[in-house]
């Protein structure tokens, strides 16, 4: 009996070490302090910043800031040494759309300057216009029978959209901040936008487009917003880019300070009135969109025609240089590949980099990719490439460090993930959550069966200052974090083109995404 146990015992234990073998990673721990050491010593973060955003400026989709960048990214990486970089286009985007001249001031009671911003894609106001204001609360635009009542009342004016808020809060709390252990060990799921929301969302920004032609007809000349504190404007549009649709109103954003000023002085009984110019081009000649792609080829005979994949959208706001959004996320996928290249570490797996278009209009541009190379996810169609790429990771919340990756519910990819960080935790990575997040491009391999991965980041700003303001721009990036981020990206996207399997793949997403206007 002793003797029976003892053999059982032992072949449990055989059993055992080898599960627990055949679940265990080969983590290249040698490439990986080649890549610290690499950008400790010889990191280009700040230098591909600086031309992302300063020397490109804002790049909204199909605009001149946006080719600047491009094309300085697709000459650059040619430089490094990467293959196949070019602008490859995803099919009809729509038109592009850059500020030219912009002021607005109030002239009665008497002259102050405002900061604001044109609305992207808005109609101009043809040289300067001067009006009184008159306030118009926003739950109002959508109110179908009282804009049939009153859209008269808003002939020759200049509109001012002011609810109910009264004041600036209060600034008790740290703009920035970092995610703590406990906030890490119960990361839920983010930034997941229901379908019915969003559908009810286009329905509002429907009805709300219907008032607007009404008041135009009315005769109004133009439609204020403010929004933010101590000078930060949020700038973005959801409609406009498309072509042949109705011209609506000048449309502007100022700060929250001028516009809760002039919402007091205006219901107190004075008379207000503003200057306002708005010069805005729209480029048209080239209706498609385009994402940045390249690659380092796989060195491997049978593994080479897999596929990994890295990125982040190179597209953004015009109120600022799209740094933290998603300047950031490029800078980081661009030195990594970077790395990898100039250290000569051969993947076996090709490895591709992404900079993508029009996420801020709804993943247009990696919907489309995934479309046009993998296949459609409503279908379950997908054509043969679908089946050769491993995996895809994304950056696309701000210039945090990394401090771990969401599983997106892939159950098998989790302990993968968790041996991959081991070598990071002396930099604060080492979460890996079940819990799902959303609303950027790894979505769009997601819905096509991919595994497709975002990276937990340390919110810093992002939400509080930066994420589609006038203060998104370089000085609110951190350089260290970005570096810490390209090491474990390199790492990442090596492992997985490295590893003798492709990673596995969890079952096929249910819900379907709307990726047009949001």
């Amino acid at each position: 009996m002793k003797t029976s146990i003892f053999s059982g015992l032992l072949l449990l234990t055989t059993f055992c070490c080898g599960f627990a073998q055949a679940q265990q990673e080969n983590v290249d721990t040698a490439a990986i302090r080649m890549i610290r050491a690499a950008e400790k010593t010889n990191s280009h973060i700040p230098m591909i910043a600086h031309y992302l955003t300063d020397v490109s400026g804002s790049r909204l989709t199909n605009s001149p800031g946006f080719f600047r960048a491009g094309n300085w990214a697709v000459e650059t990486m040619k430089k490094w040494g990467l293959v196949n970089a070019k602008l490859e286009p995803w099919g009809d985007y729509g038109r592009g759309w850059e500020q030219e001249e912009f002021s607005v001031d109030m002239e009665v009671p008497y002259h102050q300057s405002f900061i604001g911003y044109a609305i992207p894609w808005t109609a101009n106001t043809n040289g300067k216009i001067r009006a009184q204001v008159a306030i118009l609360n926003p739950a109002s635009m959508i109110d179908t029978n009282f804009m049939a009542k009153h859209a008269a009342d808003y002939k020759g004016k200049i509109i001012l959209l002011a609810g109910a808020r009264a004041k600036i809060d209060g600034d008790f709390k740290p703009f920035s901040t970092r995610l703590t252990d406990s906030e890490l060990m119960k990361m839920p799921d983010t930034y997941m936008i229901a379908r019915k929301l969003i559908d009810y969302y286009m329905g509002q920004l429907k009805i709300q487009g219907e008032s607007i032609q009404k008041l135009k007809a009315a005769g109004a000349l133009a439609l204020l917003s403010s929004n933010g504190r101590d000078g930060t404007v949020t700038v973005q549009a959801f409609t406009g880019y498309k072509g042949g649709g109705k011209e609506g109103l000048p449309e502007a954003a100022i700060s929250g300070v001028d516009g809760l000023k002039l919402k007091r002085l205006i219901e107190s009984g004075h008379t207000v009135e503003l200057s306002l110019n708005i010069k805005g081009k729209f480029y048209s000649e080239d209706t498609k969109g385009y994402n940045v792609v390249a690659e380092i080829p796989g060195s491997d005979p049978k593994l080479k025609a897999q596929l990994v994949m890295l990125g982040g959208h190179m597209d953004s706001w015009p109120a600022g240089t799209g740094a933290t959004d998603n300047g950031a996320g490029c800078i980081v996928m661009m030195e990594a590949v970077r790395l990898l290249d100039s250290l000569h570490l051969k993947p076996k797996r090709t490895i591709r980099i992404a900079l993508w278009s029009a996420e801020e209009e709804g993943l247009l541009g990696s919907y489309a990719y995934v479309k046009n190379h993998f296949g459609n996810g409503e279908t379950g169609v997908f054509k043969p490439e679908q089946a050769k790429i491993s995996a895809y990771f994304n950056l696309d919340n701000g210039s945090g460090k990394i401090r771990g990756i969401f599983a997106q519910k892939n159950d098998a990819v989790k302990p993968i993930f968790e041996q991959w960080l081991v070598p990071f935790a002396d930099m604060g990575a080492k979460t890996v959550t079940m819990s799902n997040t959303g609303s950027t491009d790894h979505l769009s391999f997601d819905w096509a069966d991919i595994p497709g991965f975002q990276f937990i980041q340390d919110p810093l700003d992002y939400e509080t200052k930066t994420h589609h303001t006038n203060m998104d721009t370089y000085d609110y990036l951190q350089i260290d974090d970005l570096k810490q981020a390209a090491v474990i990206v390199a790492s990442f996207v090596y492992q997985a083109a490295n590893r003798p399997e492709m990673l596995p793949r969890k079952a096929p997403v249910k819900e379907q995404f709307v990726f047009d206007g949001f």
